[in-house]
């Protein structure tokens, strides 16, 4: 397995988002199934992987399946927020330094979709604007 995805395991496993600044490439594209554009660079992927963590690796989060190529994968993923069960697939890309250089998110159903637009907009506004 390559480098990169061992690292990904491991931050999905202990929840130790501070190791996403090594795997990151600086410019590295995130796609999410809720914002329309892709998102460019590593600050603002960091952002929504963070986000997504507390939202979707609550406990209940597992991968099921995993496909793998040279330098990119699969991960099929479940997990339940609020009463909704969620299926979708992590698809992920990495260069030969072991930097993911780009993650796209696909979810479904549409209430998956609306419960994740719900509450990682919460998050990311709250990131955004902390109380003072």
């Amino acid at each position: 397995m390559a480098a990169a995805l061992e690292l990904w395991h491991d931050i999905v496993r202990t929840g130790d988002v501070s190791a996403l600044d090594r795997l990151l490439d600086d410019a590295v594209i995130f796609e999410s199934p809720v914002v329309h554009t892709p998102q460019a660079g590593k600050a603002l992927t960091a952002g929504y992987l963070r986000a997504a963590m507390l939202v979707l690796n609550n406990g209940r989060f597992s991968y099921l399946n995993e496909w793998v190529g040279p330098a990119s994968a699969v991960l099929e993923f479940t997990t339940d927020v609020d009463g909704i069960a969620i299926n979708g697939v992590d698809i992920i890309s990495w260069n030969e330094a072991g930097r993911i250089t780009h993650f796209k998110v696909m979810v479904r159903p549409l209430k998956a979709i609306t419960i994740l637009h719900q509450k990682m907009g919460e998050l990311l506004a709250a990131a955004a604007h902390p109380p003072r």
